[in-house]
């Protein structure tokens, strides 16, 4: 199984604040809205489309993605996390399909069945990150869309994502992130090529510590999103 436990341990421990916009997934509410649009922008609408959030968690984006009219499934592999997402469907009539799969076996089980497939902050806490985008590229229809999204390993972002994000703003539980386990954006381009999927837009995430706003540019150093097409 594509998956460390101690990181499924780390995230089922907090899944009871998943829907806290004030807890330790404050950032995942904040950044969600330039995600969906960027997503969205991108991939021409998400109205009617199937999507697939691999590694949804509570399902932060997948139920974003819902409310603007995809058909979406959202898997992962840890248990709590899942449950949060399908108790707080009860609350937001959010149609999302909840799976306990991994990527692998989806990949295996349903090829060629999305429009857009989704992997947001993922990557870096997975033992084999390039097995999750040959699952990804294998689960998009041709001519789709698959978007990723991760870490840039550099000492701008150990300092950022890390030391300042973790241990002196407090943005993130102190041990959300291990170094080792960043991917450069050429290494993840690499993946992607090998799995078959076509790089076409690579867009960086910032976050301004004064103003406490996160914004889309260029500057790719830390937080990156690479779009790719099948």
């Amino acid at each position: 199984m594509n998956a460390d436990p101690a990181e499924l341990a780390k995230f089922s421990a907090l899944a009871h604040r998943w829907w806290d916009p004030t807890s330790e997934f404050k950032p995942l509410h904040e950044i969600n809205p330039l995600r969906l649009a960027h997503i969205e922008r991108l991939a021409g609408g998400l109205a009617g489309k199937r999507v697939l959030d691999v590694g949804c968690g509570g399902g932060i984006l997948a139920e974003a993605m819902a409310a603007s009219g995809a058909r979406v499934t959202g898997i992962d592999l840890a248990e709590k996390p899942l449950k949060v997402a399908t108790l707080h469907q009860l609350e937001s009539g959010s149609a999302v399909d909840y799976r306990l799969v991994s990527a692998e076996a989806l990949a295996a089980e349903a090829p060629g069945t999305f429009d857009v497939v989704t992997c947001m902050e993922m990557l870096e806490h997975v033992p084999d990150p390039a097995s999750i985008v040959r699952a990804c590229a294998q689960l998009a229809k041709p001519g789709g869309h698959v978007f990723f999204s991760t870490l840039h390993r550099n000492a701008k972002s150990f300092l950022y994502a890390i030391v300042g994000a973790e241990y002196v703003l407090g943005l993130l539980p102190k041990g959300t992130h291990e170094y080792a386990k960043f991917i450069t954006p050429s290494e993840l381009a690499a993946h992607c090529r090998a799995a078959g999927l076509e790089p076409a837009d690579l867009t960086g995430m910032t976050y301004n510590p004064l103003t406490k706003v996160y914004a889309l540019g260029r500057d790719v150093s830390v937080n990156y999103l690479l779009a790719c097409r099948v």
